[in-house]
């Protein structure tokens, strides 16, 4: 019985061929280095970035996607709705869907099942392969499969000290299978410096960790918010907000380890006597299984002032960020937390929880925002409270944002990756418009920090994070 086999798509030419000639391009240099890409499946941030790589004169890129539950319409399961993005996700690069034994509707260890790669790297003859994410079985097989064809391996992943609770059997499984991780891979790039932290707790030498900071399309999210101002007081009037009050916004799933509750918890602190609707507004954007819930709750308090947007796309968010005052990410878990990055673009102040990712590289605490213990919402109200009775102090902070978003960028992810390519393929220096050492040595610096707090915390609670 013949499986049911889903064919490869291939978007711009993938070249094949059997002599060096028939494989490049007509301007090709023989000096660029030919760098695989792999990713479970298009993703709306990093299509930009993947955009921006592939015109670097120095890099032929070619990305291999797993699948393309992304490109269609897909049911996202905590969203609980269907999701088609606006954006485009495979254009500007060359890329290829590899072909798999039967077509999914989700990604996840064992899904889906794919093969192919190893001739496609092969007949590519690339020097680098690059992939995104451990966690599939198929990411696996691939970097065992570059190094048997003398391809070298970059690593890249979310995870942090912070991202999962970890008991002493997984902290030593896990130490484990990173001796493992090191002799496939030759470079590991880090997207902060909790995922920076992370990599050093498992052994990973600091000389072979590059920084490739988890970025958005700063230009694009700058220009949407600028452009958002001139219709800023269509779109509030349409809401049927008063301009007097400031506006704070939630905008992620509805969803437990959100903790989109903990936000509503918090607001009702700023009432002035408990019983009165605060003076600010609360904007919910997003779908998930406790927007009911969170609704009822609202409609029982007989308050107008807290408003659920539903789901919003790319291009739609912008406009909501530009609308706000303050943005809160009060998450329990949250590997990193891009839509911080895209509303500092906007110039904003954030607030969020110890356990979002972003946080020690993104958030300043007193200059663009606060972080708060997860959980606490007393003390989420009370930064709340802050930022939001001094409109003087809230717009200095949202400039603050702004001046930090500009130097965590894809300048820095580039600058970041072509000091990896350099460091495995053992060449000089890529030329760059940035210093990748520069930041290198501050996400060191900033994980070095963060394992002297940790170890504090553990010592004054006798619990520990890892």
């Amino acid at each position: 019985m013949k499986a049911n086999v889903f064919s490869a798509k291939t978007f711009l030419p993938w070249r094949t061929g059997k002599d060096e000639a028939m494989r490049r391009e007509p301007g090709e240099k023989a000096s660029q280095i030919r760098l695989a890409y792999l990713v479970s499946h298009p993703i709306q941030y990093q299509a930009p970035l993947l955009r921006q790589l592939a015109a670097e004169p120095e890099i032929d890129l070619t990305v291999f996607f797993c699948s393309d539950v992304s490109t269609r319409k897909f049911v996202d399961p905590e969203f609980g709705k269907t999701i088609a993005w606006d954006v485009p996700l495979v254009a500007g690069y060359r890329c290829e869907f590899l072909p798999t034994v039967k077509r999914t509707s989700s990604v996840s260890f064992w899904q889906p099942f794919n093969y192919g790669l190893a001739q496609r790297l092969r007949a590519g003859r690339f020097d680098v392969l690059w992939i995104h994410g451990y966690a599939r079985w198929f990411h696996l097989v691939a970097m065992i499969s570059a190094q048997a064809q003398g391809i070298k391996v970059l690593l890249r992943d979310e995870a942090t000290p912070i991202s999962a609770p970890r008991g002493v059997l997984k902290q030593g499984v896990k130490r484990v299978f990173f001796r493992g991780l090191k002799t496939f891979c030759d470079g590991f790039l880090a997207i902060g410096a909790l995922n920076t932290q992370y990599y050093c707790q498992h052994g990973i030498s600091s000389q072979r960790i590059f920084s490739t900071p988890y970025a958005v399309d700063n230009a694009f999210f700058q220009g949407q918010a600028a452009m958002a101002a001139a219709t800023r007081e269509a779109l509030r009037q349409s809401l049927g907000l008063d301009p007097k009050r400031p506006i704070i916004l939630y905008a992620g799933k509805l969803i437990a380890r959100k903790r989109p509750d903990d936000l509503l918890n918090a607001y009702r602190r700023l009432s002035p006597d408990g019983q009165r609707e605060p003076h600010s507004y609360l904007l919910y954007i997003g779908e998930g299984n406790l927007r009911q819930k969170l609704e009822q709750r609202v409609r029982d308090l007989g308050w107008t002032s807290v408003k659920f947007l539903g789901f919003r796309n790319q291009s739609e968010l912008p406009h909501y960020y530009d609308l706000c005052d303050v943005f809160v990410l009060p998450s329990t878990y949250e590997t990193w937390g891009l839509v911080v990055n895209e509303v500092m673009n906007a110039g904003r102040a954030v607030i969020v929880s110890d356990q979002v990712g972003c946080g020690p590289d993104l958030v300043k605490d007193g200059e663009n925002g606060y972080i708060f213990p997860a959980g606490d919402e007393q003390s989420l109200g009370e930064g709340l409270a802050k930022i939001l009775n001094n409109p003087q102090q809230c717009r200095a902070m949202g400039l603050r944002s702004l001046a930090i978003i500009q130097n965590w960028s894809f300048a820095e992810d580039l600058a970041g990756l072509k000091q990896a390519l350099a460091y495995v393929l053992g060449r000089g220096e890529i030329k760059t418009g940035r210093s990748p050492e520069r930041s290198r040595e501050t996400l060191v610096d900033l994980a070095g920090k963060n394992m002297l707090s940790q170890a504090s915390f553990s010592q004054r609670t006798g619990h520990s994070k890892g």
